[in-house]
């Protein structure tokens, strides 16, 4: 009988406790620079107007933070390209139609090789910090023997806060 009171006593003083209304701990503190803002640009990819009917690619390019501080991803996803087709790429800073140059080395662009399917893909590693501001676009080349004719065009739109 002792022994109950004794187990009955002490489960009271840790249920006191635990549920003390007089004992307060610290709120959760949450500001702003806690908050993960989108940091991802985006552009949908399409054949200039001049090459409508010729070549009707198409696709999507991102530009976000890379793994590493300073650091830039740029990818590409293209479809409906010709089968076996190798397309040289970058991302450049301005337009399209209004380039203002590239947007790091342009050895950080391999060039996307199109599958059977049509479709293919490339991620750039670009040493820079991602951009917070201004105007970017990607551009996809005809071939390396025809690199100034762009077959698809997309510029990037800033992530939205």
């Amino acid at each position: 009988m002792r022994s109950q009171r004794f187990v009955a006593l002490a489960v009271a003083v840790v249920a006191g406790t635990a549920c003390n209304p007089f004992h307060h701990e610290s709120p959760v503190e949450v500001t702003t620079a806690d908050v993960n803002l989108n940091s991802r640009w985006h552009a949908s990819l399409a054949t200039p107007a001049d090459l409508a009917g010729a070549v009707q690619m198409n696709g999507a390019a991102a530009m976000a933070p890379g793994r590493k501080r300073g650091d830039t991803h740029v990818t590409i996803d293209i479809a409906n390209a010709s089968p076996g087709g190798v397309h040289p790429w970058a991302m450049h800073l301005g337009q399209c139609g209004d380039d203002e140059g590239l947007f790091g080395p342009a050895e950080a662009y391999q060039p996307v090789k199109i599958g059977s399917d049509g479709r293919g893909s490339a991620v750039a590693t670009v040493q820079i910090e991602t951009p917070t501001t201004g105007q970017y676009f990607v551009s996809v080349r005809a071939s390396a023997a025809n690199a100034e004719t762009v077959v698809a065009c997309g510029n990037l739109a800033p992530p939205t806060q």
